[in-house]
Order: structure tokens, then sequence, then C-alpha cells
């Protein structure tokens, strides 16, 4: 799904405030993370369903969920404790959700049942945190719009100032009381955060931060749950830094997301190969055109690169052989072969041109900044920033500087 599908199927609905009295269209647990993280939830409970109804419990329930929302944010088993954390931590998302018109809730009882109404788009939020994050600063710009206060909001950024700030704030505030039940000011300053900062961090503008105007530019690390977002701050390393030193700054990954991310990444691209590529291997060798592809490999290794270690970029399908004997000869998952591994990105070029051009079926599932992210990390340079955009002969000839093979 691309940026037009996205502004398309929001222009097909009014989110203004003023008419739905909905304060809760986005939510103090609604941060990219977590809109992603409960969309994957939603998208693996209903899978093999031919009913996609569900409830937030049956959602928090769910052996999927249990098993990553434990390992990922340190919470204890929801079966064990349904707290009221849990019940914003699904809830509040999954209410962004339906607001937004992706899925639709019905009141039965005392609760909730909901229903999927567009697929595409949240399997799209689901994928990883950047789609998340992408949806949800258009989802949230429209909103803002649709409700008549968008131009505040443009003010704040082009002035950034503290008197535009508490003009903005209070603004929000009031106008939140006005139409919608939420009647507390403390309350509507944690959603206004929420609000703004995805925003200030598109822009590349200062937020808020503790109540207060921001004294730095918006980041993404910024705007997650309760973690720093490493990888994503790649993109915000000084132009007069190395990437060794820059690196170095980083806090340590952590090892609970980092596994749920390499896994979710690794099972979304397996389906998409089997459901749109019928299970062959991204990198064609007439030896193995009869062979499934089983594996999913990482072409520059987790072990030394985790920050792309999640990056559909970086992964390709391959069979059993061309993993085990050829990217890894002997079976020796320790080592990579050069030589295989220049053979992949090839491939793996010629499939991301094919699926952002359109010439494949499916949904656009891969990006074009991020596969140039992956390469300059990978490579150690930023020689691939300076590739123009969607410029893929461009990429190739900057990947074969880096293999000087028989020279």
């Amino acid at each position: 799904m691309d940026n037009k599908a996205i502004q398309k199927f929001l222009d097909e609905h009014d989110y203004d405030v003023r008419k739905t009295h909905n304060g809760r269209w986005i939510d103090q647990k609604c941060t990219m993370d977590v809109v992603c993280l409960v969309s994957d939830c939603i998208i693996e409970y209903t899978r093999n369903k031919a009913n996609k109804i569900f409830t937030v419990k049956d959602i928090w329930y769910s052996d999927y969920t249990v098993e990553n929302v434990q390992q990922i944010f340190s919470k204890p088993n929801p079966t064990e404790k349904a707290s009221n954390e849990y019940d914003k931590y699904f809830g509040q998302p999954i209410k962004l959700l339906d607001a937004a018109g992706i899925i639709h809730g019905e009141k039965i009882g005392l609760g909730y049942t909901y229903s999927i109404i567009n697929q595409e788009l949240l399997e799209y939020i689901s994928f990883r945190e950047r789609n998340s994050y992408n949806f949800l600063c258009f989802y949230i710009e429209k909103v803002l719009k649709d409700s008549g206060i968008y131009r505040k909001f443009e003010c704040f950024f082009q002035l950034q100032d503290k008197s535009s700030f508490k003009e903005l704030k209070d603004l929000y505030t009031q106008f939140t009381i006005n139409n919608t039940p939420i009647n507390g000011a403390t309350e509507c300053g944690r959603i206004f955060t929420k609000v703004l900062n995805p925003l200030a961090c598109k822009y590349k503008k200062c937020g808020t931060e503790k109540g207060h105007l921001s004294k730095d530019v918006i980041t993404q690390d910024m705007i997650m749950y309760n973690q720093r977002n490493w990888r994503d701050i790649l993109s915000e390393k000084p132009k007069d830094m190395t990437r060794g030193d820059y690196e170095i700054t980083l806090p340590a990954p952590d090892d609970s997301m980092t596994t749920y991310r390499i896994n979710r990444a690794k099972r979304n691209l397996r389906r998409y190969n089997d459901l749109y590529r019928d299970g062959k291997t991204m990198l064609f060798d007439e030896r193995h055109i009869l062979d499934s592809a089983t594996q999913i490999h990482h072409i520059f290794p987790a072990s030394e690169f985790p920050m792309i270690a999640d990056y559909l970029e970086n992964l390709i399908a391959l069979t059993p052989t061309q993993h085990l004997s050829y990217a890894h000869p002997n079976n020796n998952t320790q080592y990579v072969d050069k030589d295989y591994q220049y053979l992949c990105l090839v491939a793996k070029t010629g499939e991301i041109r094919d699926n952002l051009l359109g010439r494949t079926e499916g949904p656009i599932i891969y990006d074009f900044y991020m596969y140039q992210t992956m390469l300059n990390t990978g490579l150690n340079t930023e020689e691939f920033f300076e590739v123009q955009e969607m410029d893929f002969e461009g990429l190739l000839n900057t990947i074969e500087k880096y293999y000087n093979f028989g020279s």
C-alpha cells in the first residue's frame, strides 16, 4: 500500500471531532510501536479464521500476544493479571483503528466486538513500525484538518516558540473539552502529546516534552512507547560524524524486541513469497528452479548488523541448498560467502525494484530509503544516500564497487 492509497482511504472518511465527538480518536498508548504490535496481534489472531471478529480480550489473551507482549514490554502475563494497564494497552490502539474506519466496533452487552473492514491497510500497519508511523502521520493530519484546527499546528511549526506552543496546547485542550466527553485539562495534555509529536517528528520540528515546548527537534526514538528505537535513528547521524563513532553513542539493543521484529519480518516475507511468488527462490538458479524457498536469509548477518536485522530489505528467500551450501558454505552460519552475498544483493535490488514499480503482484512491502540505509550500514558507507530516489541502476553500480572480484 502506498501513500496515495492511504490518503484515498482517509479521504473517504469525515473525522471531524465536532461531529463525531470522539475524544479517543487517538490516546496515550497510541504510539507507533504499540499500534504496530497490536495490529500484528489482530492479524495473527484472525489469520486463519473465516470470521474476522474479535474482542479486546481475545487479542490480549491469544498465545501470540502473550508471548510477544511479555518479551517486549516486560509486563506480567495478561492471562494471569488482566489489569487496567492491559485494557489501555490493547484497547486504545483498537479504538484508534475503529475511529479510523480500519476496523468496526459494535457494542454488545457491556463490551465491543470488532470486525476488520480494511484488511490491506491493517496488514500494512502491522508490517513494521515505519509503516505504522507513516499511517499515524497521515491520519492525525486528516483528523485535524477535518476538525478545522490544523492551521494552528502549521502556525506553531513555523514559529516554534513558547507563545505559539501555549496557544496551540490551550486551543487543543479547549477544543477537546468543548466537543468531547473529556473534560480535564490534564487528560487533554496527555493526548495532545500523541497528536503533536508524530507531526513534529515528520517535519523535523520541536514538539512537546513533559508538558512544555521541547528543547530539541522530536525524533522517532522520542515517540516510542517505552524504549529508544535505535534502528530508526540511523538517519539522524550528524553529517560530520562517522557511522562507527555514532553507533558507539547509541544504547544497546533490546534483545526481546530485536527477536520479535526479526521473527515478524521473516514471517511476513515468507508469507509474501509464498502467496505472490509461488514460494520460489528470490535468487534465480536453474539448478533449484523446482525447489521451494523455505529459508529466509540475512544478506548482512544479524549478529554483525543488528540495526538492520529486521529490515525486509535485508532478507531474501532462498532454497535450503542455496542458504546452507552457497550463502553459508558447509552449513557454517558464522561465515557468509562474499561472492554469494553480492549475488543476493543484485537479486534483492531487482526484487525491490519490481515491487516498488508495481511490476509484480501483491502489495508494496519495500522502502527505497530503508534499502539505502541497509546498504550503507552493511557496507559501512554513506554513498548509497547519494543515489537518486528509485535509481536502481545507480544502486547496482554502487554495490559493484564494493565487490572487486578478480582485482
